[in-house]
């Protein structure tokens, strides 16, 4: 199960530490339902191949991730055939404990743009949660979780 919020943001936050940086590159085989591909290249370490399915929903939807061979990522990019979204995701400790992960979508393109997203254990958690408390107010002030036209697979639609 995948417990998210979600927030339009600009830029890197300043002040956090940084824990992890990844170069990706996903695309959609369907959007509803979610079926994607994504290479994940994590800066000074591994990159992962990964197919992902996910349920309905926008707070928490069930999420099935596996790790796949190069061979059937490359036929499934193939069968895709248009060209992946391209992502740099930072992700950065906050001080409650939860990760704050911060991505720069397709900053070559002039449809690109920022978005942020905090990961729960559980949804009371995610409803409970105030970016004030751990002093991202200001930067975490545009929530869009749920909101129509907020998710990538919908960006994928309108970009792809």
């Amino acid at each position: 199960m995948e417990i998210e919020r979600k927030w339009m943001v600009k830029g890197w936050p300043e002040g956090l530490p940084l824990t992890e940086t990844h170069q990706m590159a996903q695309g959609y085989i369907s959007v509803r339902p979610t079926v994607r591909i994504r290479r994940e290249a994590q800066l000074g370490g591994r990159t992962a191949l990964v197919l992902c399915f996910k349920g309905a929903g926008t707070l928490a939807r069930e999420e099935i991730e596996t790790e796949i061979d190069a061979a059937l990522f490359g036929k499934l990019e193939h069968l895709i055939g248009k060209p992946l979204i391209e992502k740099e995701r930072r992700s950065y400790a906050l001080p409650d404990g939860l990760t704050l992960e911060v991505n720069c979508v397709d900053p070559a393109l002039p449809t690109g743009f920022w978005y942020a997203e905090v990961e729960y254990p559980t949804t009371e958690a995610a409803l409970a949660w105030n970016p004030a408390a751990v002093g991202l107010a200001a930067y975490l002030n545009d929530e869009c979780t749920g909101k129509p036209g907020a998710s990538m697979g919908e960006y994928w639609e309108q970009t792809r």
